[in-house]
């Protein structure tokens, strides 16, 4: 079911200035900048050139979730990102284990691929994002 981690979110107050730490301090490679106004976030992606990229993720406004997140935990890991093969699959087998969603049915997420969120509640405090290409 699960392939390997997709990417890493991490909550920031300001994009530019992580994007400058990540490309210019720590040497990532700006992929790409998404503003996603119905989810009330800008992304950013950067990789090392290995499968597993990070995505930071700064609020549009203070009703944005991350604008929540922020207030309660401050910058930092917001969620994992997980690949899976089949997100149908995925989450109706999560679901069967008695596994909190958050969402029951896949959305389309960035650069178009399908994903799925599970509760943290269900993975000891960490958020799981579930994506499939």
């Amino acid at each position: 079911m699960f392939m390997g981690v997709d990417h890493v979110g991490v909550a920031v107050k300001n994009l530019d200035e992580a994007v400058g730490v990540y490309r210019d301090i720590l040497g990532f490679n700006l992929v790409g900048v998404h503003v996603l106004t119905e989810r009330k976030v800008k992304v950013a992606f950067l990789s090392s050139g290995g499968e597993t990229q990070i995505e930071l993720l700064e609020p549009l406004g203070i009703d944005s979730p991350i604008a929540k997140f922020l207030e309660n935990r401050g910058e930092g890991i917001h969620h994992v990102a997980v690949k899976v093969d089949d997100i149908e699959k995925a989450l109706e087998e999560l679901k069967k284990k008695g596994v909190m969603l958050v969402d029951e049915k896949p959305r389309k997420g960035v650069e178009g691929k399908k994903i799925a969120f599970v509760h943290p509640k269900s993975t000891k405090g960490v958020l799981l994002e579930l994506v499939m290409e």
